[in-house]
């Protein structure tokens, strides 16, 4: 009988998620698949409001890196709840790539199911959009949730192409981390604390994740529209669905995959799986 507490192995990690975990995901049903990422779609999201609403006024009374801390302690909820509840995140599915290099199941299967996930989290953070904007909330402190969405929204879709890469690179990077360690333990808190610390670091750091994203331009899209809020925004002329893709996703997304298809499943699979020939 298992130890509860007991951890597995980063070389026990690699051949679970290569032999079993990762082809279960290629092979998977796309319909049942397809749910799963529009669940994950809308608890990222979740977590991506919470944030928004979380770091009201901490920064003017704690100071910057304190809001900052905050905002990616809130933001940690939408992993655990892909993670522990069961959903499929394009973020998190980058490990796939751990079954291509072992040879289990061909890239281009990886392909259609990583565009398959994508749509799906698109679609569920839309949901939670639609649901947040028209739930009013973002009106609360008089205003200030909504003003921070769309402060958020402009930044986002102004940061140089470059810049967004790269910190795409290093989100992914610790996304797949998360995930990765997530799988090193056998009971639920053990899998909160292995998600929190690589979560709200990545979210403190201000590096970018294309899912969460899916979440925070659109709102401030559709918020652009409430003067009593716009007025308080600068820039907001550059927010709009063609700087949402192009100057955010395109960038993001590709350096999400850098992060966690390289930085975590490529070189994890040098270390422990490659085979040497001995």
């Amino acid at each position: 009988m298992p130890n509860n507490f007991e951890c597995k192995n980063p070389a026990t990690i690699a051949e679970t998620l290569s032999q079993s975990i990762c082809v279960k995901k290629t092979n998977g049903d796309p319909s049942k698949i397809f749910i799963l990422a529009i669940l994950a779609g809308a608890f990222i999201a979740f977590g991506a409001e919470l944030m928004t609403v979380t770091v009201q006024g901490v920064g003017s009374s704690m100071g910057f890196g304190m809001a900052k801390f905050m905002g990616g302690a809130a933001f940690s909820v939408g992993l655990m709840l892909v993670v522990i509840a069961g959903a499929e995140l394009f973020t998190g599915n980058n490990l796939m790539i751990i079954s291509v290099l072992d040879g289990k199941v061909s890239f281009s299967k990886v392909l259609g199911k990583w565009g398959l996930v994508y749509l799906g989290n698109f679609v569920g953070s839309l949901i939670l959009v639609g649901i947040m904007y028209g739930s009013g909330l973002w009106k609360m402190n008089g205003g200030g949730v909504g003003v921070t969405a769309l402060n958020i929204a402009v930044a986002k879709v102004n940061i140089p192409f470059w810049e967004a890469f790269f910190r795409g690179v290093g989100c992914n990077w610790l996304v797949c981390l998360a995930v990765w360690m997530s799988l090193s333990s056998r009971n639920v808190v053990g899998k909160i604390f292995a998600i929190f610390f690589p979560i709200m670091a990545f979210v403190a750091s201000g590096f970018e994740h294309s899912i969460a994203n899916m979440y925070f331009i659109p709102l401030g899209i559709l918020l652009k529209g409430q003067n009593a809020i716009s007025n308080q925004v600068s820039n907001l002329s550059s927010l709009n669905w063609g700087s949402f893709i192009i100057a955010n996703e395109i960038p993001v997304t590709l350096g999400n995959i850098v992060g966690g298809a390289f930085f975590v499943t490529t070189l994890y699979w040098f270390i422990y799986l490659r085979k040497t020939g001995e």
